[in-house]
């Protein structure tokens, strides 16, 4: 007989149905809160199953996202409910037009667009990442670029042309260290 029972399907109707039968037997202005709807559902049906919390839960957020139900400062309330609060977006709601004031002014027009200004675009460029898209990317860090600016010239008078420095820590320069001949 045991096994007969646990076959049995539950008499329990549908969670949308209780929820919202409970909210109209609760039938508050302010709305029925998760708890009060909850504590309605397991005093009218006695065997409720173990995961009864996370099942309502579940129910109520499908419902207010279906439109079913209206949620407002954690009260839940039937949307075709004649007492139902107006759904209103997200945000501070507009100020009141006043019909009588005057139009605002128009805003001035300011002397240059806001934000940085758009790079400036050269064919080149546009060409050769036109001509490498399919290619794979080069390992590693890419080349310097040559310098376009010529290099400045020497002083007059030195004739030296100036030296390149090459790569690294320059080497330690040693003082000069006087010769005994040239003392003596």
């Amino acid at each position: 007989m045991a096994a007969e029972d646990a076959a049995k399907p539950s008499p329990l109707p549908p969670y949308p149905e209780m929820i919202l039968a409970a909210i109209e037997v609760l039938n508050d202005k302010n709305g029925s809160n998760k708890s009060a709807i909850s504590k309605y559902i397991e005093g009218k049906y006695g065997d409720l199953p173990p995961a009864h919390a996370s099942l309502l839960t579940a129910h109520l957020a499908r419902m207010k996202e279906s439109g079913e139900l209206i949620f407002l400062k954690n009260n839940y309330f039937r949307a075709d409910a004649p007492d139902a609060p107006p759904k209103r977006g997200r945000g501070r709601p507009p100020k009141p037009r006043d019909s009588n004031a005057p139009a605002p002014a128009p805003k001035p027009a300011s002397p240059r667009p806001r934000g940085r200004p758009p790079k400036t675009k050269d064919p080149l460029d546009a060409a050769v990442a036109q001509a490498t898209a399919g290619m794979p990317k080069a390992r590693g860090r890419p080349p310097k670029k040559a310098k376009t600016t010529p290099a400045p010239a020497a002083p007059a008078g030195d004739g030296s042309a100036p030296v390149k420095r090459g790569r690294g820590r320059p080497p330690k320069v040693r003082p000069a260290v006087p010769s005994e001949t040239a003392a003596a």
